[in-house]
């Protein structure tokens, strides 16, 4: 039967954070893995030492959270930083934790992190389910490699945030620290895991065909007119209002979405940062964006209240739940910083809706710059201002 608990901790120095954590997530317990989650404001690499003398031999992988994280006992944050991991003991359980850092190719990176995880699980065949954490920048070649040695198994995750969009985020895999590149932990059991993976907006009429992208994730042009032009159009403002980071405020209500391709999921597409280089011209109208896009396929405006926004955790956390039909032994809850930002001052509404929701089931909620998963008969995807909420069976 697997059992999960939760440590955390806000003590000011970052060793003695980990070993708090450490300590309090492995009161009672064999862990099999931890995941690991702390605060920019602290040193990483010393709350990694703190957990790993405290759990000598446990995989542990995870990220920086963004501002904050969420456990049953509330919402876990403080000037001095912060940090928090959920433990998973089962005897039946095998997990597999590997990580490379970025530099060359991003998928032959993921062919390596695969392999390396199923021998680290002791296993010669694919998981059953897996989780994986990237440095927001190429998450979908990341995952590619991973699927061409694994296939196509259920994955949940979400990328490493930091507090201010600035680069500060860092990863974690069992004792190294770093900021660019990938993390996974391949899951072998015979326990259900299940993923709801949605961003909970409505679909608007506003639909356009993508004509021209640039490296992937600048979108610069819809119907062939500039791409902040449209956007600007669909929403009911100016290019002149959207520039620079005022793009990433304004679109966590009203960002942009692609379709998979049986219409089963709508993955977001957060506009990040308008294009303002001031040159006057049509390239300078570009939209960049968290994730791919891809050229002669359609892009649609999605929007949403802040109340919705508050009112999806519960819908979405609901829906885990009934998917996994059974007692549930743990949630892993992977919310997207910029939702966060969108709520604002109103995110302990949020808090109030997961414990209500998780009815005394540990739960620990991250919050990223990216989340990863996947909905009934579609592909794993990489979004942004998404939730990718994970239900763990007991059995």
């Amino acid at each position: 039967m697997l059992k999960t608990k939760v440590g955390y901790s806000t003590k000011k120095d970052s060793f003695a954070s980990g070993v708090e954590t450490a300590r309090d997530a492995k009161r009672g317990m064999k862990p099999k893995l931890g995941m690991l989650y702390a605060s920019v404001l602290n040193d990483v690499e010393d709350i990694v030492k703190g957990v790993r003398c405290t759990m000598r031999g446990v995989p542990v992988v995870g990220c920086t959270s963004s501002g904050m994280i969420m456990t049953n006992d509330g919402i876990i944050t403080s000037e001095d930083g912060f940090s928090g991991m959920m433990t998973f003991d089962d005897k039946d359980l095998s997990v597999g934790v590997a990580c490379h850092e970025a530099g060359g190719n991003a998928r032959e990176i993921g062919r390596k992190v695969a392999k390396a995880a199923v021998v680290n699980a002791g296993a010669n065949y694919s998981p059953d389910y897996f989780y994986m954490v990237a440095s927001p920048k190429e998450e979908e070649d990341y995952l590619m490699g991973i699927q061409d040695v694994i296939g196509r198994v259920p994955m949940f995750g979400g990328s490493a945030a930091d507090d201010t969009v600035e680069g500060n985020w860092k990863i974690i895999c069992n004792d190294k620290v770093f900021s660019d590149g990938v993390a996974v932990a391949f899951f072998y059991t015979d326990n259900e895991i299940v993923t709801s993976y949605t961003g909970c907006y409505r679909e608007t009429d506003h639909v356009g065909i993508i004509t021209e992208v640039e490296n992937d994730r600048k979108l610069t042009k819809i119907d062939g007119v500039s791409a902040l032009k449209k956007y600007a159009e669909w929403t009911g403002t100016t290019p002149a209002k959207l520039k620079g980071q005022d793009l990433l405020v304004a679109s966590i209500t009203k960002p942009l979405g692609v379709k998979d391709p049986i219409g089963n999921l709508t993955v977001v597409r957060h506009p990040m940062f308008g294009d303002d280089r001031g040159t006057k011209t049509e390239k300078d109208d570009a939209i960049n964006l968290g994730n791919k896009v891809v050229p002669k396929t359609a892009i649609m405006q999605l929007e949403a209240t802040v109340d919705e926004l508050i009112d999806s955790t519960k819908k979405t956390l609901k829906d885990v739940k009934c998917q996994l039909g059974r007692d549930a032994a743990g949630y892993v809850l992977i919310h997207c910083g910029g939702r966060k930002l969108g709520i604002g001052d109103r995110i302990d509404e949020v808090y109030k809706n997961l414990v209500e929701e998780a009815q005394g089931v540990p739960f620990i909620t991250v919050f990223t710059f990216g989340e990863y998963g996947y909905d009934e008969h579609s592909a794993n995807s990489c979004g942004g201002l998404m939730l990718s909420f994970t239900g763990f069976g007991e059995e």
